[in-house]
Parts: structure tokens; sequence; C-alpha cells
């Protein structure tokens, strides 16, 4: 838990860029995630999301921010 805390108040501040896929991993099984985008403007991605293979779930990016609660915390 107190991983998933420090990732969520550490990226609540911060925009999502293409150099954060390297770090970024699933909150739950710490495995890779799948980047897909909806939207980007010129220095990151405003929308779209990361998807865990191994979990079988999408964490949404919405306004830079990716929302990675584990699925049974999101809304």
């Amino acid at each position: 838990m107190l991983l998933m805390r420090s990732v969520v108040a550490c990226y609540n501040a911060a925009e999502v860029k293409d150099e954060l896929m390297e770090i970024l991993v699933c909150p739950v099984c710490k495995g890779d995630l799948e980047l897909t985008v909806s939207e980007r403007d010129e220095t990151e991605i405003v929308s779209g999301s990361l998807y865990c293979k191994v979990c079988d779930f999408h964490y949404p990016i919405e306004d830079t921010i990716p929302n990675l609660l584990p699925p049974d915390m999101q809304r």
C-alpha cells in the first residue's frame, strides 16, 4: 500500500510523458503496462489508458493524470 500512495502522490501533480512509461508498473502485480494514447499535445499524453495484460485491467489517463488506483479502489 505504501508504494501505491507514493505513486499516486507523485503523479497527481505530474503530467504523463513518454519517459514515465519506463518506470510505471501495474500497482497490483507489478507487471508491464501497455500505453494507448487517445489524445496527445506537443509535450504530454492528455488522455488514454495504461493496460495490464496480467490483471486484464485498463488504468485511465484523464487530463494528463494516470489513475493508478487498484481496480477495487476505482470509482
